[in-house]
C-alpha cells in the first residue's frame, strides 16, 4: 500500500487570466488526488523569492519572480499516494516544447516562464513550499470512501 503524501501546486497568472482553473483542477480530481487546500491570491515578491529560492542568482530568477507576482495565482495542496510524482506527471515537462500532449503544460503553455503551472519536485520541497502559503489549520482532512486506506497518519 502506498503512503499518502502532500504536494504543492499553483496555477500561474496566465492560467488564472485565461480561465483555466476549473479545467486544470478537474484533471487532478479525475486522477484521484484530494484537494485539501486552495485559494486565489496575489503573490508578494517575498513569497515568490521564498518559493523559488533554489534559483536565486540564476539568470531567469528575477523574470520568474516578476512574472508570478504580476497577477493573481491559484495555490493548492493536493494529497494522495505518490502525490508529488503524480502531480509532476500531470503537469508535464518544465519546457512546454518538451511537454507531452495531455499534460497541463503540453496543452496550455508555449514558453518556459509563463508555463501555466508550478508543482513541487519532492516531498521535502512540497512541505517547504506549501508552508509559505498555508497553515495547517487551512488544510482540510477528509477522504473518499473508496480511498480511506490512504489517510495520512
Amino acid at each position: 500500500m502506498s503512503v499518502s503524501e502532500r504536494t504543492f501546486v499553483f496555477l500561474k497568472p496566465e492560467s488564472v487570466m485565461r480561465g483555466l482553473i476549473g479545467e486544470i483542477v478537474s484533471r487532478f480530481e479525475r486522477k484521484g488526488l484530494l484537494l485539501i487546500g486552495a485559494k486565489l491570491i496575489q503573490l508578494t515578491t517575498a513569497q515568490a523569492q521564498m518559493l523559488y529560492q533554489v534559483h536565486t542568482g540564476k539568470s531567469f530568477f528575477q523574470e520568474l519572480v516578476s512574472h508570478v507576482t504580476s497577477a493573481p495565482v491559484f495555490v493548492m495542496v493536493w494529497q494522495g499516494p505518490n502525490a508529488v510524482t503524480i502531480a509532476r506527471n500531470l503537469i508535464g515537462a518544465t519546457n512546454p516544447a518538451n511537454a507531452t500532449p495531455g499534460t497541463v503544460r503540453g496543452d496550455f503553455a508555449l514558453n518556459v516562464t509563463p508555463n501555466a503551472i508550478h508543482g513541487s519536485d519532492s516531498t521535502e520541497n512540497a512541505k517547504r513550499e506549501l508552508s509559505i502559503f498555508f497553515t495547517e489549520k487551512e488544510l482540510v482532512s477528509y477522504s473518499k470512501p473508496t480511498e480511506q486506506q490512504y489517510q495520512l497518519k
